[in-house]
């Protein structure tokens, strides 16, 4: 047969169908669509609140296209979007919520597709994350694309009903990348790579501080120090601390560090002898 004669048929099939309010869902069920907008769409709630994502969709996809013009359009190009994040299809998800932001950045539910398209980063994340080599920094990116939207999120929504939710999110987005920072330090002084671990300390020290990590940290950069043979930096680090949280046990222990530690040698005059 012809493929122009196929098309033909199937889109006058498809035109058919629509007509009399029925179309084959994606699962083969058959979906029986309403004459208004406004049922439809309660339809498609209603498959949501029951879990039939895919049929949920159908109903969204036909209001999305059947009535362009409407308000409710709108409505459902985020059910389309809510559909394929509780399928768990994040990416796809996230495409829909970030066309939507891009096509209406004036709509009410804006903030909310911009929420959702960062939570898709989070949902993202593998599940065994901490049971991954430290070799293997490219299971870090999730973590790190999800830290980064939602502070984007923030930054651009500051007035948003998910602020809170949001930064509940980022607090553990980046918890998990300090976390994952001083793993890597902790595998690396096992094996007596100070210099390595010192860097990875590092990194915790200057973009993780405040967030519960600061003890664990200034005590292993200073018994780093220790190791490298560099008093001078041991106490400098352990300084900072005991200045920072003065009122911490820590800080006592790290005061009672600093005065064990050897003074520094003094140096002569440049003049010295002649």
């Amino acid at each position: 047969m012809n493929f122009r004669v196929v098309s033909a048929s199937l889109a006058l099939c498809l035109s058919a169908c629509v007509s009399f309010g029925t179309f084959a869902g994606q699962e083969g069920g058959e979906v029986e669509f309403a004459a208004d907008a406004e049922t439809n769409m309660r339809k498609g709630d209603d498959a949501m609140n029951a879990k039939n994502y895919t049929e949920a969709a159908s109903f969204f996809e036909f209001v999305k296209t059947k009535y362009v013009y409407l308000d409710l359009a709108k409505t459902a190009e985020l059910r389309l979007a809510d559909a394929d994040f509780e399928r768990e299809r994040f990416a796809e998800a996230r495409d829909r919520y970030q066309n939507f932001v891009r096509l209406h950045p004036t709509h009410p539910k804006v903030d909310y597709a911009a929420f959702r398209a960062a939570l898709t980063h989070y949902k993202e994340i593998p599940s065994d994350f901490f049971l991954l080599p430290p070799a293997s920094e490219k299971d870090q990116v999730e973590v790190r694309n999800a830290a980064s939207a939602m502070t984007d999120f923030l930054r651009g929504y500051s007035a948003s009903e998910y602020v809170k939710e949001a930064k509940t999110v980022l607090d553990e987005v980046r918890l998990r990348l300090a976390e994952h920072e001083i793993y890597v330090a902790d595998f690396y002084a096992r094996r007596d790579r100070w210099p390595a671990v010192v860097t990875r300390l590092n990194v915790v020290a200057k973009d993780f501080s405040g967030i519960g990590l600061d003890e664990r940290v200034s005590f292993g950069l200073y018994d780093a120090y220790v190791k490298l043979k560099e008093p001078a930096k041991a106490k400098d680090v352990l300084q900072k601390y005991a200045e920072k949280f003065p009122e911490t046990t820590g800080a006592k222990k790290a005061l009672k560090l600093i005065a064990e530690l050897p003074a520094a040698p003094v140096e002569a005059p440049a003049d010295a002898g002649s």
